[in-house]
């Protein structure tokens, strides 16, 4: 006889959620310890109110449950929610949380904890993996339960758009003062000026005579480093008010155009309200210039010859490459003739180097080729001995002094005469017609879509463009050249100085008045040197 299996009905039983017993039993049973979250107000008075206030708010709450424990408020000021290592306080508590000093933390809500969506959900999960509850007040919402994440990646999200969306605002709104032309001060760490009573830059006296030394040392030889040594010997404090000079910071202040009372507006911007980080301004987005902005501490024919100084420095090549074959050489401060003296026969900068005969040193000048690769590069140039390199040098600047002081100043004279002669109308059209082109293209743009269709309009809109881009290029030419010519005035004025003061004395060699008059010195032989004086005279000097 056979058997049927029997089926039976399927069935669902519940088995129940118990909480798991960690066999910690002290800790169960003693008060938990919480701690509260804030940020408050930038403002001194309402910050100082706001903390009173919220101080008193949740220690209150705190002291109403019986098993809880004050473990401390943590309060940052309002400036940002968006990064949380800007928030000194959100991170001390976070380490009190790893100490293990705090059970439980409660905050206003999720943008209060913070703005950033990644900041948040880390700091959650790794309080969480702790054990350590945070409890949203406004969301209602506890992150030990099962759903909580969910929530909180929703409603951080809305506060970090939130975020984004009152940056963009902040943005536009600095970005149209921008193109206003209002600029920006931090007088905190700006040295030479400070906010005036009409709320304007003013000149502070004391801190102007430092920028003045800065630029008056770097035209005169002196290197970044020595002129930052110099400042720190004299006790001056940076414009942050510490003790230590940087040559990073002594060209900032030479290569800043505010001190010449201008500004050159977005040089740096910053990526996103997230990250907050600042980029410099490669073209991304449009600069502004405003000219005259504010009084000027240094004249603008002496900030530009210190930027041509800059732009000469910094195409100097480095000492391991000084030995290729060119008249560059590398800048020295010390010793002048190390970018003014090169080889006739080469090309090549000389070197200052020490020879020892006889058990006796002396210091000579060498081609660099010929140190270092013998006659392969170099076979004719000779060693100078320094003594008598320099006793040259400084009789062919008295024979100058003697000689040519009246040459020096006619030449002045006829630049000058250039400059005043010259006829500025062409210019001037050229500045109407730029103007005129720019309205016209201003019209066009403005133009309804149908008009835009006409065949002619891309070809006269290039038209009126090349036009505008040829005259700016003819204007900005014409700009470097009237620069160019001023400089050479004020070299020329500097040389008339300086050769007067030495016309009827016997001149010794010094650094920096060779630096001053001098542009350059070939070696032409073992008993010649060609010297080229800035005036763009020559002088053959006898060694």
């Amino acid at each position: 006889m056979s058997t049927q299996a029997v089926t039976m009905p399927k069935a669902v039983r519940v088995i129940p959620a118990k909480p798991e017993y960690s066999g910690k039993s002290n800790a169960d049973f003693r008060p938990k310890r919480v701690a509260a979250y804030c940020r408050v107000s930038t403002d001194k008075e309402e910050q100082e109110h706001s903390f009173e206030t919220q101080k008193e708010m949740y220690t209150d709450m705190i002291m109403m449950k019986p098993n809880w424990q004050m473990a401390g408020i943590y309060a940052d000021e309002g400036i940002t929610g968006t990064i949380a290592k800007k928030r000194p306080d959100f991170m001390r508590m976070i380490e009190d949380c790893r100490k293990g000093k705090i059970d439980m933390v409660i905050t206003k809500s999720v943008s209060r904890f913070s703005r950033n969506n990644l900041d948040c959900l880390q700091y959650v999960r790794e309080l969480k993996e702790r054990g350590i509850p945070i409890l949203f007040e406004k969301e209602g919402i506890n992150t030990l339960q099962v759903s909580s994440e969910l929530l909180i990646t929703l409603f951080s999200g809305l506060s970090q758009a939130e975020s984004e969306s009152i940056s963009m605002n902040v943005k536009i709104g600095k970005r149209q003062s921008i193109k206003n032309g209002n600029v920006p001060f931090c007088y905190s760490s700006f040295l030479g000026y400070r906010k005036g009573a009409d709320g304007k830059p003013e000149i502070v006296p004391e801190e102007a005579e430092i920028i003045k030394r800065i630029y008056a040392e770097y035209l005169a030889g002196t290197s970044l480093i020595d002129i930052a040594k110099g400042l720190m010997r004299d006790g001056i404090l940076t414009p942050k008010g510490k003790t230590n000079w940087t040559t990073k910071g002594v060209l900032s202040i030479l290569t800043n155009e505010k001190y010449k009372g201008d500004a050159l507006l977005q040089k740096t911007y910053i990526v996103d309200c997230i990250s907050k980080k600042s980029k410099k301004n490669t073209g991304e987005l449009p600069m502004y210039y405003v000219e005259n902005n504010h009084p000027a501490i240094i004249e603008r024919a002496v900030f530009d010859r210190v930027q041509e100084e800059v732009s000469r420095r910094n195409s100097k090549r480095k000492v391991k490459d000084v030995g290729t074959k060119t008249e560059l050489g590398k800048y020295s401060s010390k010793y002048a003739l190390t970018e003014l003296l090169f080889c006739g026969n080469c090309g090549t900068p000389y070197r200052r180097t020490t020879w020892a005969k006889n058990g006796k040193k002396k210091i000579v000048w060498r081609c660099i080729s010929r140190l270092d690769y013998g006659t392969k590069y170099c076979k004719n140039s000779p060693s100078i001995e320094e003594g008598v390199l320099q006793n040259a040098i400084a009789a062919a600047i008295t024979r100058k002094a003697q000689t040519e002081g009246a040459n020096i100043q006619r030449i002045r004279e006829h630049i000058e005469m250039y400059l005043n002669r010259k006829d500025n109308s062409d210019l001037e059209e050229k500045q109407e017609r730029l103007v005129s082109l720019r309205q016209r293209i201003d019209e066009l743009t403005s133009m309804d879509s149908e008009s835009a269709q006409n065949g002619d309009f891309d070809e006269l809109f290039e038209s009126l463009y090349t036009e505008m881009y040829a005259i700016k290029d003819e204007l900005e030419d014409a700009e470097k050249t009237n620069a160019k010519l001023d400089t050479a005035v004020n070299q020329i004025d500097e040389m008339t100085t300086v050769m007067y003061g030495l016309k009827n004395h016997p001149v010794e060699y010094n650094e920096q008045i060779v630096r001053q008059l001098i542009s350059s010195i070939k070696v032409v032989s073992a008993e010649q040197i060609l010297i080229l004086f800035k005036d763009g005279t020559e002088i053959t000097a006898d060694l």
